[in-house]
């Protein structure tokens, strides 16, 4: 299915270049650009240089005219991946205001771009499109990033020469075999990279200071034992000071922050007592540096610091890739639109500078970008986003559309009502970022021990002063900062964020992309979970369940739907595959009535209830009213104008559904089931999953014809009451999946849904939910574990301390133990079990 936004990479013959063309290939020729066989037609003995095509004739030249053709040089590694035809487009919405104000930025005489671009597969590409300035004048830099097909194109703006238009750039890029698309997250995207490079170098600068501490260290301890001039040890101890500066001051900068935010809240969490540690340690050691006695700890400080940026470098790149995995970059509704003009000429442009009252056009298989009604044509729409039912609604002149839904059958023409941020879609989206928004974050359970350990420390610390004061200034602060030392919160910061990094790692070597480590804490928890039943508990897809009445007609039915692209067409046609096609004659469909056509000169027609001419047969009649009940569409079949067969599709429950509720409900969870499908839907597929395993109701609560607002506002009054986890695939589920306590997008689910759920299951069916949450169970687990056993290790370092039994010196050797522990014990466990283990296998 092509939006009317996305450019198909074989795109057929365009701007006079053909195709290669097929037939007989000449004998050992290869095109000397893409390096495909040259078709014997397109052969020329006299020349040189064989080209299967025009459009790689034409690329060849222009990089030769330009001395670019080094890029074949560079493309030995994938030799064999042609790059993608030229789309033959004249790219002239990129130069519509509209859409140059949103999808480029103005700096200092300069506009920029990003472009994600088709066809980008080696490393030869990358060096062709960055030389993009040499083949276009006007384009001062272009940069591609590989991994994510970005490329970030400047062009120059204002003096006295005509300013380069957006579309050449685009043309240029086609023309290379690099289709250009427009960027939408770019803000964000900024966002991350600058974040992400901040983290990176306050890593950076860490690591060179504790390595350095490390190398000073190891000098002083090994002179301690070698009777070390003092002047020697005096500039190791204060070459410790100034490697250890930009680390202290910088790097740990992050950790000051939230600890001051954290005293701001009144809310203390893990970045408090790691702030305070690292200072005091700090102070302490540059004062003794000063006095020129006493011990610094500038190694155990720095590797500190360096151990916990890596940590939460680690944790943020996960979530990074659990998010690409789950498929964020790309919206769900176009980001263009064919407006009609007032000569009924179309014009690509972007759908947000679409106003009310203008006519827009949509073709079969493109996804409607604005509010409106139909004014020309007739077709069916998938309302699925929206509905939650699979069955497409038929439309014509009058009939109300919406953005996001599907075009399935045949041009129509829409009058616009709203387009751009006020359309329905786009609603439902603010909706989704104002509940995640308002969501409260549950605290993690490290945070709420660190209130407590802080105070702990610093009374201790207090005691140690006061108890050793009589035997001297320097002995009691000694043993105060021995206690601090040896009960620095190492271990118990780095407990939460280990565990975490290592479950998140699993869950997705598992198939489940969890978004945050606070979603383990509350998936550990009984819960009310609140499920949608289309695409969740059922496929999404309609089928054929029941056939009653003449079996002689099938490959009649078979034969006609295959003529069609309709949804329920295509269900018949597929349940039908094993029966011969015959030749059908005067065909004809009629939008939300079914098809007709003449087969071995008879009429056979397949269509709705309503399509019948006159009153049915008892037995159809009957069989159509048992079809109703059981949330089945009636189809009849009728040849020469009789009624002779009675067809009952539904979307069929997932086979492991059953299994996988009851044992969710044995586990301590409440179900709750929500629908946009007919109530009559909805008690069906209740009435079909039957009862839990004690004999009770499988779901406290049910219900059907819900808007997506509807769904939100009765998550969030649930969620008011205690814990609730949403689970859906469409767009319609966004805002009650970013409402709920933790939102479980399923395999399959529109983008809308991946981006408000906080948990991605890239399995099909609901039986992974079941591993998801008893793995975050053993992750609870295991971080109550490391917690566990740093407080156990800090109550016995805090009892040495106090007895005077551990100087600063072992204290600092012996601190790092609780670390590796923890180290050991978060990455040792397994909490998630791997896809091998869940193949297969049903809820037990």
């Amino acid at each position: 299915m092509l939006h009317s936004d996305s450019v198909p990479t074989l795109a057929g013959p365009v701007s006079g270049l053909p195709l290669p063309a097929t037939g007989e290939l000449a004998a050992d020729a290869a095109c000397q650009h893409c390096g495909l066989p040259v078709p014997a037609l397109c052969f020329d003995p006299s020349a040189s240089e064989q080209f299967c095509c025009s459009g790689c004739r034409i690329v060849f030249g222009m990089l030769r005219e330009h001395a670019l053709e080094g890029y074949y040089t560079h493309r030995t590694a994938d030799a064999g991946v042609p790059p993608a035809l030229a789309t033959g487009r004249d790219y002239a919405e990129f130069d519509d205001p509209a859409f140059v104000d949103r999808y480029t930025t103005l700096q200092q005489g300069e506009r920029s771009a990003e472009l994600l671009l088709e066809g980008v597969h080696c490393a030869a590409c990358v060096w062709l499109v960055e030389k993009l300035p040499a083949l276009l004048p006007g384009v001062t830099s272009c940069r591609l990033d590989y991994a994510q097909r970005l490329a970030y194109v400047s062009w120059a703006e204002g003096g006295t020469a005509e300013p380069l238009a957006p579309s050449r750039i685009a043309q240029t890029l086609d023309r290379l075999g690099y289709p250009p698309h427009p960027h939408c997250d770019r803000s964000r995207a900024e966002l991350e990279r600058r974040e992400n490079r901040d983290l990176l170098l306050r890593l950076a600068v860490a690591a060179a200071s504790a390595g350095n501490s490390m190398l000073f260290a190891l000098a002083l301890y090994s002179g301690a034992f070698a009777d070390m001039d003092v002047r020697f040890s005096g500039y190791f101890r204060a070459l410790s000071v100034l490697v250890a500066l930009p680390s202290v001051l910088w790097s740990a900068q992050i950790f000051y922050r939230g600890a001051f935010a954290a005293v701001r809240a009144r809310s203390p969490h893990m970045d408090l007592p790691l702030s305070l540690g690292i200072l005091l340690g700090a102070v302490s050691g540059t004062l003794n540096v000063l006095r020129g006695q006493g011990e610094i700890y500038f190694d155990s400080l720095t590797m500190l610091i360096f151990a916990l940026l890596a940590a939460r470098y680690v944790q943020r790149g996960q979530q990074r890739r659990a998010e690409l995995g789950a498929g964020r970059a790309h919206a769900f509704t176009p980001h263009l639109a064919r407006r009609l003009d007032a000569s009924g000429s179309v014009r690509v442009v972007p759908a947000e500078s679409v106003t009310a009252g203008a006519r827009v056009e949509v073709l079969a298989g493109d996804t409607f970008p604005v509010d409106g009604r139909i004014d020309v044509g007739e077709s069916s729409v998938d309302r699925s986003w929206l509905t939650g039912e699979a069955q497409p609604d038929a439309v014509g002149p009058g009939s109300q559309v919406l953005a996001g839904t599907t075009n399935l059958s045949a041009r129509v023409v829409v009058v616009t009502e709203r387009g751009g941020a006020e359309t329905r879609a786009a609603r439902i989206l603010r909706e989704v970022e104002r509940a995640a928004s308002r969501r409260a974050p549950i605290a993690r359970l490290a945070d709420r021990v660190s209130g407590y350990f802080l105070v702990g420390v610093l009374l201790l610390s207090l005691l140690a002063f006061l108890s050793w004061l009589p035997a001297g200034v320097g002995t009691a602060l000694d043993t105060a900062i021995a206690l601090l030392i040896a009960t620095c919160p190492c271990g118990l910061a780095l407990a939460t964020p280990l565990a975490v990094s290592s479950a998140l790692g699993q869950a997705a070597r598992a198939g489940l992309l969890i978004k945050g480590g606070d979603s383990l804490e509350a998936l550990s928890q009984p819960a009310l979970i609140v499920f949608d039943k289309t695409g969740t508990l059922t496929h999404g897809q309609l089928s054929l369940a029941v056939w009653e009445g003449d079996q002689s007609l099938k490959a009649h039915v078979k034969s006609l739907e295959e003529c069609s692209a309709h949804p329920i067409a295509q269900a018949l046609a597929a349940a039908l595959a094993e029966f011969p096609t015959l030749p059908v004659s005067e065909y004809r469909q009629r939008t939300g009535y079914g098809v007709e056509g003449t087969i071995q000169g008879r009429r056979v027609s397949v269509g709705a209830v309503h399509a019948a001419s006159g009153p049915l047969p008892a037995w159809a009649d009957s069989a159509v009213q048992r079809l109703c009940r059981e949330a089945k569409s009636p189809v009849l079949v009728a040849l020469d104008g009789e009624v002779r067969a009675v067809l009952g599709l539904e979307d069929r429950v997932r086979p492991e559904a059953v299994a996988t509720l009851r044992r969710l409900r044995q586990l301590g969870h409440r179900l709750a089931l929500l629908s946009g499908d007919r109530h009559a839907v909805v008690d069906a597929l209740v009435s079909r999953l039957g009862a839990a395993a004690d004999g009770s109701a499988l779901f406290e609560h049910y219900q059907g014809d819900l808007s997506p607002e509807d769904k939100l506002g009765w998550v969030e009054a649930e969620h008011a009451r205690g814990l609730v986890f949403m689970v859906g695939d469409g767009v319609n589920d966004a805002g009650a999946l970013a409402a709920a306590s933790v939102g479980i997008a399923v395999h399959g689910g529109a983008e809308a849904s991946l981006q408000a759920a906080h948990v991605f299951v890239t399995q099909p069916g609901i039986a992974p939910i079941l591993e998801l949450i008893r793995g975050a169970r053993r992750s609870l687990g295991v971080i109550r574990g490391s917690l566990a056993f740093s407080l156990v290790y800090n109550l016995l370092a805090a009892g040495l301390a106090l007895a005077g039994k551990i100087s600063p010196l072992w204290a600092a050797v012996i601190m790092p133990l609780s670390s590796l522990t923890v180290v050991a014990h978060s990455y040792r466990r397994h909490m998630f079990r791997a896809p091998a283990a869940l193949a297969g296998k049903a809820a037990p």
